[in-house]
C-alpha cells in the first residue's frame, strides 16, 4: 500500500519523524546540570543524568532506544546514587544461596496439574 501510494520506497525518508530536543537553559534542571559539569568536567554522574534526560525525553516522544539495557543500567546507577549505595559494595548473600533458602511454594504440585488440565 504504502509503495503504491509513494511510488518509490526512497521517499519513505521524508515521512520518518525528525528528532528535535528543545531544552529550556532557564528550567532549573539545566542549570543545575551545568553548575554541576561546569564544577567537574569528568563527572560521570552528571554524564549519566544528561543521557537519561535526552533518553527519556525520546521514549517519552514515542521513540524507540537503541540499547535499552544501557538506560537501564543508568538508571539503576543513579538509584544507587541517590541512596547512597557503593557500587564496590557486594550484596550479602548471592542469588543461589537465597533460593536455597526460600521456602517451596504452597500448592505447586496442585496449580501444575491445573495447568495441564487446561492444555
Amino acid at each position: 500500500m504504502k509503495a503504491q501510494a509513494l511510488r518509490d520506497t526512497s521517499t519513505m525518508g521524508y515521512m520518518a519523524a525528525k528528532k528535535h530536543l528543545e531544552i529550556n537553559p532557564d528550567h532549573s534542571i539545566m542549570e543545575t546540570l551545568r553548575q554541576k559539569a561546569d564544577n567537574d568536567k569528568n563527572d560521570k554522574s552528571v554524564k549519566d543524568l544528561v543521557m537519561l534526560l535526552f533518553e527519556t525525553s525520546l521514549l517519552s516522544s514515542g521513540f524507540s532506544l537503541e540499547d535499552p539495557t544501557v538506560h537501564g543500567s543508568r538508571i539503576y546507577r543513579m538509584i544507587k546514587l541517590g541512596l547512597g549505595i557503593e557500587d564496590d559494595e557486594a550484596p550479602a548473600e548471592s542469588m543461589e544461596e537465597a533460593n536455597e533458602e526460600m521456602p517451596p511454594l504452597e500448592n505447586d504440585d496442585e496449580d501444575a496439574s491445573r495447568m495441564e488440565e487446561v492444555d
